[in-house]
C-alpha cells in the first residue's frame, strides 16, 4: 500500500477517534471542555482512540481496493455487509454508529437487492455516510490512468452504494478533486484546495447540485467565515463545508482535526473528512505520537495498509 493511502487512512481514523468520545455534544458544550487531545470514553463509553463507522467504512473500502486491485462494487457492498453484521473492520468485533442510509442500503443487499438499487436518491438521503468513507476509491482514482470523468464517475458509482441523491455524489466527486490535488498540485493547501474546486465547478457546470457548494466556491473568502455560520451537522452539505473551513483557517494537521472537533454535533464525520485531505497534505509525521499511540487495533489497519 502506498504512503497516499496511509497517510489519509490514518487521517480519516484520527480525526474520527478524537470526535468519537464527544459525538453530538452541542458547540457551547464543547467550549466549556475542549477536546485538545486523544481522549476516552464518553457518548460510546469507549476507550481513548476506538474509532467509529467512518473508519470501519473506509477500510472496509480499502480492503476490497487492496483485494481486488479495481473499484469493485458488488465485493465493497460485501465488506460493508460483513462490517455491519459480523464486525469486521472494527476495533472490538462489534459495529456501531452506523447512520440510517448506510444501514438501510447495506440492509437492502443483505436481503438480496442488486447493488445498484439498494441506496435511496431521495433529498432525504443526504446524509454524509458516503463522504466520510469514500477517500480510498479519491486516492485510488488520482493514482490510475483514469481520465477525469472516469474518476469521478467511479467515485460517485461507490457513494451511490448507499447516497444516491446527486447532492451526495457531487459532494464525493469534490472531494475526489481535492484528492486529486493535494496528490499532483503544487502550492500550499489553500491554494490545491482551490484548484480542485475550480475544477470541480466546471465538472459540474450542467449539476443543479452544485450550487448547494457555492461557499467553497471562493477560499480565501470562505476561509474568514465566523465560526457561528459554520455548521456541523451531519448534512453533507455541512460536513464537507466544515471540514475544509477547518483545514484552511489552520496550519497544521493538529490544529485543523482539533478545529474540526470542537465545532461540536457529527465531531467525528467532520474530523474524518478533514482529516484525510490533512493526512494527505501534511503526512503521517504531522500526527502526534501521542494520538497514534491511542489509537485502537493498530494491528488491522497496519495489516491492511502492508
Amino acid at each position: 500500500m502506498n504512503e497516499y493511502m496511509k497517510n489519509a487512512a490514518y487521517g480519516v481514523i484520527c480525526g474520527d477517534a478524537l470526535g468519537c468520545p464527544v459525538q453530538f455534544e452541542s458547540r457551547e458544550e464543547m467550549a466549556r471542555h475542549p477536546v485538545t487531545d486523544m481522549r476516552g470514553y464518553g457518548t460510546f463509553n469507549l476507550p481513548a482512540g476506538s474509532w467509529t463507522d467512518d473508519s470501519s467504512l473506509t477500510l472496509a473500502l480499502l480492503s476490497s481496493l487492496k483485494d481486488r486491485n479495481a473499484v469493485d462494487c458488488e465485493d465493497i457492498m460485501k465488506r460493508f455487509s460483513d462490517w455491519m453484521y459480523n464486525g469486521a473492520y472494527t476495533p472490538f468485533g462489534f459495529a456501531y454508529d452506523i447512520g440510517n442510509g448506510t444501514r438501510n442500503a447495506i440492509s437492502a443487499y443483505h436481503r438480496g437487492i442488486d447493488i445498484h438499487c439498494c441506496a435511496s436518491a431521495s433529498e432525504r438521503n443526504n446524509g454524509n455516510g458516503s463522504l466520510m468513507r469514500i477517500m480510498p476509491v479519491c486516492v485510488y482514482c488520482a493514482q490510475s490512468e483514469m481520465s477525469e470523468a472516469e474518476r469521478i464517475q467511479t467515485i460517485e458509482e461507490v457513494s451511490a452504494l448507499t447516497h444516491a441523491h446527486p447532492r451526495a455524489k457531487t459532494a464525493c466527486g469534490i472531494y475526489g478533486f481535492m484528492v486529486y490535488q493535494l496528490i499532483h498540485g503544487e502550492g500550499s493547501l489553500t491554494d490545491r484546495l482551490q484548484a480542485a474546486m475550480y475544477e470541480a465547478m466546471d465538472y459540474y457546470k450542467d449539476e443543479p447540485e452544485l450550487d448547494t457548494y457555492h461557499r467553497l466556491f471562493d477560499l480565501a473568502s470562505f476561509a474568514k467565515t465566523k465560526a457561528q455560520r459554520i455548521s456541523s451537522s451531519g448534512y453533507v452539505v455541512d460536513a464537507l463545508e466544515a471540514a475544509v473551513w477547518s483545514l484552511i483557517s489552520e496550519d497544521s494537521l493538529e490544529a485543523s482535526l482539533l478545529k474540526a472537533v470542537n465545532l461540536g454535533e457529527d465531531t467525528d464525520t467532520t474530523a474524518a473528512i478533514a482529516g484525510g485531505l490533512a493526512g494527505l497534505y501534511y503526512g503521517m509525521d504531522a500526527i502526534p505520537g501521542s494520538w497514534l499511540e491511542k489509537i485502537q487495533n493498530r494491528e488491522l489497519i497496519d495489516s491492511l495498509l502492508d
